[in-house]
């Protein structure tokens, strides 16, 4: 890879981001595609001043993850329609100093889950309330799911499901409920915390498919308690993969090595 004054700039905010694997997945794709662009992972709690550094910078494009999905809502010039519909932006595309933020978790969530289960017709329940629920909720009600959300704080798990259309219960009656799915899109299981779960055991047995957005570890307690209990298990890797090949597509009109892609996170992980 060649760094010189013609590389372009593209990176991933949050905080933290330590944890990330989009710098691996994204200049792999790069590489491979002989791109002359660089990404990197940008700790960020200032988010207002971050990205007057992007237009200023030039910074092509941003992956945003937690906790900065939401708030950078209002301080972009455009929002495209499905971002917008969700309220939760994790991609941000410069053009000319316009910055343009849109939603590839939900391609990426829908993605992964097709691949070994269902969705039309079937009831899911959603653990949490923020921006990652949110494009999975929106995701999985496009694709013709009955959605149930879960939040420990319930008027903010209330809002969301009254926003879509779906049910709401306390986080204490969880153990009450049995639908086709279960998500997890709070950050309880994220490396190092591995071996916490939002769920006792006994719980797993009421879901056929149960899928965890963290994906670090691979395997999270949450999935080690799924397959225990029978149920097919999605593992966040391929969310992040998908999600990040279409934010790849849309920064550089190109068509990533997705399978490539894979590999190399799931050795990092491994490893």
């Amino acid at each position: 890879m060649r760094i010189d004054t013609a590389t372009a700039l593209y990176g991933i905010i949050g905080h933290p981001v330590k944890h990330s694997l989009s710098p691996l997945i994204q200049n792999l794709a790069f590489k491979q595609l002989g791109i002359n662009a660089v990404y990197l992972a940008f700790d960020i709690t200032d988010l207002s001043s971050a990205l007057a550094g992007v237009r200023a910078l030039g910074i092509k494009g941003l992956s945003v993850t937690i906790p900065h999905k939401t708030d950078i809502i209002p301080l972009l010039d455009e929002i495209e329609g499905m971002a917008k519909a969700i309220g939760a932006v994790n991609t941000v595309i410069n053009k000319e100093g316009r910055l343009l933020g849109t939603n590839t978790d939900w391609l990426g969530a829908i993605l992964a889950i097709k691949e070994k289960g269902e969705i039309a017709g079937k009831d899911y329940l959603i653990l949490g309330a923020g921006g990652a629920a949110r494009a999975v909720a929106f995701g999985l009600k496009k694709e013709g799911a009955e959605i149930v959300i879960a939040n420990r704080t319930y008027e903010k798990g209330k809002a969301l499901a009254e926003e879509i259309g779906a049910k709401v219960i306390p986080w204490e009656r969880i153990r009450k409920v049995k639908t086709y799915g279960l998500v997890n899109t709070t950050p309880v299981g994220m490396w190092p915390e591995t071996e916490k779960s939002p769920l006792p055991d006994e719980v797993l047995g009421n879901f056929s498919l149960v899928m965890d957005t963290v994906y670090r570890p691979l395997e999270t307690k949450l999935l080690r308690q799924a397959q225990k209990a029978g149920c097919i298990c999605v593992d966040g890797l391929k969310m992040l993969i998908y999600q990040g090949a279409a934010q790849f597509r849309l920064w550089t009109g190109q068509e990533p090595p997705v399978e490539e892609m894979f590999k190399a996170a799931k050795a990092f992980l491994e490893e």
